[in-house]
């Protein structure tokens, strides 16, 4: 990952108590080295908070979430975007990582992802597929299953996208060792300003009340 892919801003946009959360944190944590991927607010375990993060290497360890969860916490805490307790979750992206970015989809190209748009796209919300290398604001997927009348690929507006997500495969599990092994290489000989070991889908959980 570049360090012009580090800044470009996110695609895929929270929205509601989600999109408060993040603009309150995303400032927080970007002086730290780190940048948002999601923020999300669920029922789980009563209420949880879930902050995925990563460096700008795509690495995140489990001291990286410590790191973000000790900063984030007051910061929350005195913005009070939740009114209920909850419960927080800092966690890295992991292998089947959600793609929020443009820099996202160019690094994971040539692996299974599963897409959804906001509007109609051929006929459908709903894709899955290999994905291209985007070009001119637009992201071709090469359909595993393409039903009777489909064209085998499609080509879709980024800006069309409401979620999207890398589906797990012996490939993507193979590239995301290989690029966490290269990047742990790199901070051992100070190429990226993380000393810490990086791990896969982190996460570090704190009580809010």
């Amino acid at each position: 990952m570049t360090a012009e892919s580090f800044n470009d801003d996110r695609l895929i946009r929270e929205s509601g108590s989600d999109a408060r959360v993040a603009a309150i944190v995303a400032p927080v944590i970007e002086p730290l080295g780190f940048r948002l991927v999601r923020v999300r607010v669920s029922g789980q375990n009563g209420l949880t908070l879930q902050i995925m993060a990563e460096r700008h290497d795509g690495t995140m360890s489990v001291e990286d979430c410590e790191t973000v969860s000790r900063a984030v916490s007051p910061v929350l805490d005195e913005a009070d975007p939740i009114p209920d307790a909850y419960h927080l979750e800092v966690s890295s992206p992991g292998i089947d990582r959600p793609l929020v970015r443009a820099s996202d989809f160019s690094d994971w190209a040539g692996h299974v992802a599963k897409l959804e748009t906001s509007v109609m796209v051929d006929g459908r919300k709903r894709f899955r597929g290999k994905l291209g290398v985007p070009e001119n604001g637009h992201v071709v997927i090469e359909r595993d299953a393409a039903s009777y009348g489909d064209a085998p690929t499609v080509s879709i507006p980024l800006d069309a996208i409401s979620d999207a997500r890398l589906i797990l495969t012996d490939e993507l599990i193979r590239e995301a060792l290989a690029k966490d092994k290269k990047a742990r290489q790199a901070a051992k000989r100070g190429e990226v300003g993380n000393d810490n070991e990086p791990a896969d889908d982190e996460d570090v959980s704190a009580d809010e009340e």
